[in-house]
């Protein structure tokens, strides 16, 4: 029996206003429960990618299903914040509360939960990301370590099906991304990695998509791809150093 897909990208194109085509004819599946990396250089579409598969950006043509959800449709988009959760490079963009837990608590709150509920729901998401009994501190007191998981707890608690990280290593330093690699290596979800950190890639994901100019240009096993020096050269790359 197949796994079944929670993701399948269909020929999608995306242009921003000022005419610069950031998405080209891109087409993939991901497996759901799959770890996948999505690496290219700056300007590549990585980005943009994640926010049409979160509905934020409306492809101009294509098609793509996001845990079974079409996010073109009003009626299905909104149905897209309980079932995909996206990570962003500055965690500061996703802390915005007085307090850890108020944080946490946004999402579920907005999902028109019961207080019990909510209550159960940041519990159980800070203590999945090592954050228990933080309920109370202010956010930009973390450490930067403490916000990225922090942020990651926050879309933890809408109990999605695909996590969507932008840059998750990005400002950590090694004790952080440390703990980063084991936060991910234990969260039974679909996750799509975008990230420049190429050995946190391999350490965390099996499989590897090369995306250059808003165009895929490999897709693979995470070793094949990953040390293939001239592939990751003409795409300003670097292989790590493993």
């Amino acid at each position: 029996m197949e796994t079944p897909l929670a993701i399948v990208i269909n020929h999608l194109d995306f242009t921003y206003p000022d005419g610069k085509q950031a998405l080209r004819a891109v087409q993939c599946q991901v497996a759901q429960g799959e770890s996948i990396g999505l690496v290219g250089p700056n300007g590549a579409g990585k980005t943009t990618l994640f926010l049409c598969l979160a509905g934020v950006l409306n492809a101009a043509s294509g098609s793509l299903r996001v845990a079974g959800l079409d996010p073109r449709i009003p009626a299905e988009r909104k149905q897209l914040p309980a079932r995909v959760g996206i990570i962003f490079q500055n965690s500061d963009d996703q802390l915005f509360s007085t307090t850890v837990g108020d944080d946490v608590a946004f999402g579920p709150l907005n999902l028109g939960l019961p207080t019990n509920e909510v209550r159960g729901r940041v519990a159980e998401a800070l203590t999945h990301v090592g954050l228990a009994g933080f309920d109370a501190r202010v956010p930009f007191h973390l450490s930067g370590g403490e916000k990225r998981r922090a942020a990651i707890a926050g879309v933890l608690a809408m109990r999605p099906e695909i996590l969507l990280l932008d840059e998750p290593s990005m400002f950590l330093d090694p004790r952080g991304r440390r703990e980063l690699i084991h936060l991910l290596n234990g969260l039974a979800v679909t996750k799509v990695i975008a990230s420049h950190d190429l050995k946190l890639i391999l350490d965390t994901c099996r499989r590897v998509i090369v995306l250059d100019r808003g165009s895929i240009a490999a897709d693979g096993s995470a070793e094949n791809i990953l040390r293939d020096t001239a592939l990751m050269e003409a795409h300003g790359l670097e292989s790590p150093f493993r």
